[in-house]
């Protein structure tokens, strides 16, 4: 997807769990620290889906199992939606900000090693 669609797609998924949390009344439990606790305990969660796991097992997960990781990396996101938006954080300008950083912290070196 181009990133103007992505854009367009994540607006969209943001707006729907807005109405459906704010048709709820959640809202009122939506306080910064609650939520960084959920998206904590939730990590916990996904977490527990590779536990005793060897590397190679995690990259040969059924179905089932992707499926329940994928359920877990999709309330970190909901949460994380919840407390951007609590902490009027624009997440894809922060994303992108990090990604510069990031960019100048760790620059592309001419030759990698094997070990890299």
């Amino acid at each position: 997807l181009g990133l103007s669609i992505m854009a367009d797609r994540f607006d969209e998924v943001k707006q729907k769990l807005l109405q459906f949390r704010d048709q709820r009344d959640w809202a009122r439990y939506n306080d910064p620290k609650n939520l960084a606790e959920a998206i904590s305990i939730e990590s916990g969660e996904l977490l527990e889906n590779f536990l005793w796991k060897t590397v190679a097992e995690s990259r040969r997960l059924n179905d089932s199992e992707i499926q329940a990781i994928g359920q877990e990396a999709a309330d970190i996101f909901i949460y994380l939606i919840y407390l951007c938006e609590e902490l009027d954080i624009d997440l894809m300008e922060e994303a992108t900000k990090k990604l510069k950083l990031n960019e100048n912290r760790f620059p592309i070196k001419a030759e990698r090693s094997k070990e890299d």
